[in-house]
């Protein structure tokens, strides 16, 4: 794949019988060039070559899977069946709405820790994995300790807000709303 900066979103074909086709590029390429893509935030689309339907969605959970198969998982079994659980349920958006703030604010605070970094002499050399690897070593169990407490922070958040529904419903229909794993 040509390493040369690009100007314009690649246009990413598929065809039926599974190959993918970078239009810029005029070549086929496998899903470690898209996640390539996804690494240097460069800007693509993947459509079906015949239907123009748009596949990208499907194109990244496929990377996430194969990444998941091939060696230490991101999500636990427990952690995907609870994603699991959200999907037709009243709150699938808010969760979905949720989980992407939370991820957004964990890639705030890795840039916070880059910019930091960068500003004790690294030369505004970005980290690397293997200098990740370092830092969180060391300070691993300091990490751990405040994506702790953020995440109580907004587990609180996401209650006082459940609350809040339930209380407006109250209010708006004269009942209050009961979610179906408290009905017992």
């Amino acid at each position: 794949m040509n390493s040369t900066k690009k100007i314009s979103k690649h246009l990413i074909k598929k065809y039926p019988n599974r190959r993918l086709y970078d239009t810029q590029t005029s070549s086929y390429i496998t899903l470690v060039d898209v996640k390539q893509f996804v690494m240097e935030n460069d800007d693509f689309a993947v459509v079906d070559a015949k239907t123009g339907e748009d596949l990208t969605r499907s194109i990244l959970l496929q990377i996430i899977l194969e990444a998941e198969a091939g060696g230490a998982p991101m999500f636990s079994s427990v952690a995907l069946a609870q994603i699991i659980r959200y999907y037709g349920h009243a709150m699938q958006g808010m969760m979905g709405s949720y989980l992407e703030k939370n991820i957004q604010a964990f890639i705030d605070i890795q840039n916070k820790l880059t910019e930091g970094a960068a500003a004790g002499g690294l030369d505004g050399k970005p980290f690397s994995p293997e200098m990740w690897t370092q830092f969180m070593n060391v300070q691993g169990p300091m990490m751990q300790g405040m994506m702790g407490n953020y995440i109580d922070q907004s587990k609180n958040l996401f209650v006082q807000m459940q609350e809040q529904m339930q209380n407006q419903s109250k209010n708006m229909f004269g009942f209050p709303f009961v979610p179906d794993d408290k009905k017992k």
